[in-house]
């Protein structure tokens, strides 16, 4: 044990510390039962106690104290902080004093004359547990009195007035913490509760004023600053409707943090944090099979490509605790590669790793890797995904998206990997943008690479992910933080959005399903609009729209689409797997993959020119016709 610890070991057992904690508490209880007694004799005889009684009481009120006092210890009354203690710490007081009163009532019963009556005995323990009751729970009278004069004191004085969406659990525990820890900073002015059965009634002293609907009605009438949501075990779609009524009042709204949040509080401040936007989706995600994932990737190697971006970090991270073989991260970016690494060390399991700097498209060195290390696992993260950006340099996007996901495909088919995952989006659906027809072509090479090898090739599409690099909410927060004004493209674009965790384990939970040559779509929910995304996220920093932050209109960007779609209406369907968020997508026919090659080589050609119209014309042509030719051969089919 270090010095530290041994300095902060519990107090030597002296004679003081036996006084306080067990003497003088007993001797305490022992007066307190000779009062409630004295008190039960003068109501049994209305005053007027008799000389035999006074001389029974005498002669045994010792030991009739003793017997409260072992029960006392029997039940551990002695052992318990009082000070902190709840409601439900009375349970041992009328335990104790119960089984005391039982044990002197049978006695005196069977004592030849009766020293004391029994009524004396039943209501001498009825005082005797108020009393103890009384004494125990002193702070706590103490603190509510207290509480009450504040109330009195800071009565008409501003301060942030507090409604609490929830009068359960949670929100019992917050307005008790809010006056008890902020009493002169917040004033509980009510509590909003679905459940009928607590309407009118009083928690703490405040009143259930309503269900949900009544939030904006009572916002405005008691004047609220704060709303806070202290609510567990809601569903997705309930947090959206009671998010978005919040949202029509002015005031702040906030959530009840998890309770180690408020443990682990450096200050010992009560913490109340702002609505995340993970929170104003309100996904329910669903727990992946665990068991299925360990058996795909424990005692393999794995090589993540892109592993410093967003989603191929935290595909690292996920797959690092199913203890691989070695995970192999590669990406050209080598600072944020260099940063990943650093976190993989440091986690607990001590996950062997290699940080590989390299560019996909170094086709040498790439095999190199695959013959050093002969992955098992490929998942391929590593694309440019910047639609306007793409825009301007189609050659970079058709080299990177397209060339390097075929190089990836085959020297996994030669090296005889078991799997192949490419990390695809909903742009590659019908795309109309330069990045959306890469990843098009991509997905294509991907999953009409021959089936008679040893590796299976999967595609796993999904929409956009919340926080990753270069989305819209990270944008949001930058221009909010710079007082705005926060520019949205137009009206009525909509995207998909899921948080980045869940989708990266379902992912992986994908990869165990893969047979060979199969496309995968995530399930992302309703589409979002990005004019209410803005809205909601500047209401959620407590500002108000208009007044505050302004929105601009800016007009769609080179390449966007004003709603995107998870599979093609022309040639795809979609068909449930074992996971309810993953569904696999059927079509009846894939292009000619010979045909592919050689459209692609042409592709490349043009790409290495750097003439973008060029490379742009010829990348859309082909994206286009791999899309018509698959329609086409749907609807012979």
């Amino acid at each position: 044990m270090s010095a530290g610890l041994a300095n902060t070991s519990l107090p030597q057992r002296d004679g003081l510390f036996v006084f306080r904690r067990y003497v003088l508490p007993i001797l305490t209880d022992a007066v307190l039962v000779g009062a409630a007694y004295v008190a039960a004799l003068f109501l049994r005889f209305e005053g007027s106690i008799s000389e035999d009684y006074l001389q029974a009481l005498r002669a045994y009120i010792l030991p009739i104290a003793a017997v409260y006092c072992l029960s006392n210890v029997a039940f551990g009354l002695y052992e318990r902080l009082w000070r902190y203690a709840s409601s439900t710490e009375a349970t041992g007081i009328l335990g104790a004093v119960g089984l005391a009163g039982l044990l002197l009532f049978v006695g005196d019963a069977l004592i030849a004359g009766r020293p004391l009556p029994l009524s004396v005995v039943i209501v001498g323990s009825i005082f005797t547990a108020g009393l103890f009751a009384a004494t125990r729970y002193r702070w706590r009278l103490v603190t509510g009195f207290l509480w009450r004069l504040r109330r009195v004191q800071h009565h008409g004085v501003a301060g942030n007035r507090v409604l609490i969406i929830g009068a359960g659990e949670a929100g019992q525990l917050m307005a008790w913490r809010l006056k008890n820890w902020a009493a002169q900073k917040y004033d509980v002015v009510g509590f909003v509760d679905d459940n009928p059965q607590k309407l009118g009634m009083q928690v703490h002293g405040v009143k259930v004023l309503g269900n949900r609907s009544r939030i904006k009605e009572l916002a405005d009438s008691l004047n609220v600053d704060t709303i806070v949501i202290a609510m567990h075990r809601v569903s997705g779609a309930d947090v959206r409707e009671i998010l978005s009524t919040c949202q029509e009042t002015s005031a702040r709204i906030q959530i009840e943090p998890d309770i180690m949040e408020t443990v682990n509080g450096q200050d010992g401040q009560l913490r109340l944090r702002d609505i995340t936007v993970e929170d104003l989706l309100g996904r329910k995600s669903v727990p992946v099979d665990a068991q299925a994932c360990q058996q795909l990737v424990t005692g393999k190697t794995v090589l993540v490509t892109g592993a410093a971006g967003s989603i191929g970090a935290e595909l690292s991270r996920q797959i690092a605790k199913y203890n691989p073989k070695t995970l192999l991260l590669l990406d050209s970016n080598e600072s944020g590669l260099y940063d990943l690494g650093l976190e993989i060390g440091l986690l607990p399991d001590n996950v062997a790793f290699r940080l590989l700097v390299c560019d996909i498209l170094h086709e040498n060195r790439m095999e190199t890797i695959f013959r050093e290390h002969r992955p098992d696992l490929i998942f391929h993260c590593a694309a440019y995904k910047h639609v306007p950006l793409m825009e301007e340099h189609a050659d970079a996007a058709v080299m990177v998206n397209v060339e390097g996901t075929r190089i990836l495909c085959d020297l996994a088919r030669e090296y005889q990997a078991e799997r192949f995952v490419l990390i695809s989006t909903d742009k590659a659906v019908e795309p109309e943008s330069v990045m959306g027809a890469t990843k098009r072509i991509g997905e294509l090479l991907t999953v009409t690479m021959p089936r008679d090898g040893a590796t299976r090739f999967a595609v796993v599409r999904f929409g956009n992910v919340l926080n990753s690099r270069g989305s819209v909410v990270p944008t949001f927060a930058k221009q909010i933080e710079r007082g705005g004004p926060v520019t949205v493209t137009h009206p009525d674009m909509t995207r998909y959005f899921m948080g980045l965790l869940e989708a990266v384990s379902l992912i992986i939970q994908a990869a165990c399903f893969t047979k060979g040559g199969d496309v995968f779509v995530l399930d992302m929910g309703e589409k979002i609009r990005i004019a209410d995304l803005a809205r909601r996220i500047i209401r959620l920093r407590g500002l108000r729209v208009d007044e505050d932050i302004q929105i601009r209109y800016t007009g769609p960007r080179p390449g966007e689409k004003l709603t995107e779609s998870l599979v093609s209406s022309l040639r795809e369907t979609l068909v449930p797997t074992a996971h309810p968020s993953i569904r696999e997508v059927r079509t009846n026919d894939f292009p000619s993959r010979a045909a592919l090659l050689q459209e692609t080589r042409a592709l490349l050609e043009a790409a290495r020119t750097g003439e973008q119209r060029v490379v742009t014309e010829r990348l859309m042509r082909l994206a286009r016709k791999t899309t018509a030719d698959t329609a086409s051969a749907a609807k012979v089919s």
